[in-house]
């Protein structure tokens, strides 16, 4: 699932090769000449410069492989990605969000990658983007890159309020500090009551979840304990500012109610500062970033984790030279340098130092490493689409009681599933 939209990307044609294919497999080599496959990337998820580098470290390595690459856009793709799996004419790699990768797989359309999952040092990979990729037990996406959300704060109004956002480790500590905080005219924190994103985070690190399977079919758990104790959560913290109950971050646009300059934190991907700045350049130098705190001092907290898988298509006839393209670009040399041109958070856990000189990377990555995803089944998408989880939280944050209202939205999650499948 994308978070967030970077700049600079335009159409990549990569010249490479692969030694391990020969004229006679599915690599579709012949006669000696070189084999061509067809990638699709996404707008964003490379620079210009990144590609630059790419092209050429990967035609040095793979010169009997080339590769077309065409990026496409994020509005749309399910639909196109769906035609192009159905068809004869299928690209070779495509790029596609982490939470799309179960249902492309349903349709039978993707090639089962599990026997490469120990060569791609599986092992280390981010669980919020590995555990998408798989359906059914089997593994079909490979770990691209990820994206989350943090706490973006004011260093000035911390400072003058005396509280040290290092010392900040755990979410008791992260509401007193949030107390402190909103005094005055400054907002403690601008929580928008319809964050559901953040409240998945905390019903995880309670041991809950928005939905689980049950035999064949899915059931919403709004309504267990784990879950009632992240709702109360986010009630305490929510309340620690101004933050409207009946919309999410996107009405209006948090960054832009942070930069009036009386917010003293959201909670955003990293991107979300740059916002900031370019509405009020006043506050540039006085942004800071951590985690989002865990409930224990040992562990941030939960994060929902955004991001990229690579898939191939059962249709295509040249699947090792499409492995080949995948192991490069999710191998750990360029995911290194990937993280620092992007800003991402790279797909290893064991990763997470390639991106330590950036602050607000660094404090995705530290979360990262315990992130989640939505409920990974293919009816997902038809819970947001209606999303239920927005009423119950307003519902909630307006006084009603939040265990009749978390049974209601339970329910709803239970019928859209089902009517999903």
């Amino acid at each position: 699932m994308k978070l967030r939209m970077l700049a600079g990307v335009c159409t990549l044609v990569i010249a490479g090769g692969l030694s391990a294919c020969s004229s006679s497999d599915a690599s579709g080599g012949s006669d000696g000449g070189a084999t061509t496959i067809d990638v699709w990337l996404m707008r964003d998820s490379v620079s210009a410069r990144f590609q630059k580098e790419f092209v050429q470290g990967f035609r040095a390595a793979h010169p009997d492989i080339e590769v077309k690459v065409q990026i496409q856009e994020w509005d749309g793709i399910g639909e196109k990605v769906t035609a192009a799996l159905a068809s004869n004419e299928a690209p070779d790699v495509i790029e596609t969000g982490n939470t799309q990768v179960a249902q492309f797989a349903q349709s039978g359309g993707l090639l089962d990658l599990s026997d490469k999952v120990d060569e791609l040092g599986g092992g280390d990979w981010l669980r919020g983007l590995a555990e998408p990729g798989a359906y059914e037990g089997k593994q079909y996406g490979i770990p691209y890159y990820a994206a989350n959300r943090v706490v973006i704060y004011r260093t000035d109004l911390f400072r003058k309020a005396g509280v040290d956002p290092a010392a900040i480790k755990t979410r008791d500590q992260w509401i007193a500090a949030t107390e402190k905080l909103n005094k005055g005219g400054t907002q403690g924190i601008y929580l928008p009551g319809q964050t559901w994103y953040a409240l998945a985070g905390f019903i995880w690190d309670e041991g809950g979840d928005l939905a689980e399977r049950s035999g064949d079919s899915w059931e919403g758990t709004l309504d267990t304990p784990e879950a009632l104790r992240g709702m109360d959560f986010y009630k305490k913290l929510q309340a620690l500012g101004k933050g409207p109950r009946d919309s999410d971050e996107a009405e209006p646009p948090q960054a832009e109610v942070m930069a009036k300059g009386q917010v003293a934190q959201i909670i955003s991907t990293p991107g979300g500062a740059n916002v900031v700045i370019e509405s009020n350049p006043e506050l540039k130098g006085r942004l800071g970033f951590f985690p989002i705190p865990g409930k224990t001092a040992d562990r941030p907290g939960s994060v929902f984790i955004g991001g990229s898988d690579l898939v191939v298509p059962a249709a295509s006839g040249k699947q090792d030279a499409a492995f080949t393209f995948i192991k490069e670009l999710t191998g750990d040399a360029w995911q290194r340098k990937l993280a620092v041109a992007m800003s991402y958070v790279p797909n290893k856990t064991t990763l997470a130092d390639a991106v330590a000189s950036d602050p607000g990377t660094a404090a995705m990555a530290a979360g990262a490493a315990v992130g989640r995803a939505t409920p990974n089944t293919p009816a997902w998408a038809a819970v947001e689409a209606k999303n239920p989880i927005k009423d119950y939280m307003t519902a909630v944050l307006t006084g009603s009681d939040a265990g009749a209202e978390a049974a209601k939205a339970s329910e709803s999650i239970t019928e859209a599933m089902r009517s999903g499948s």
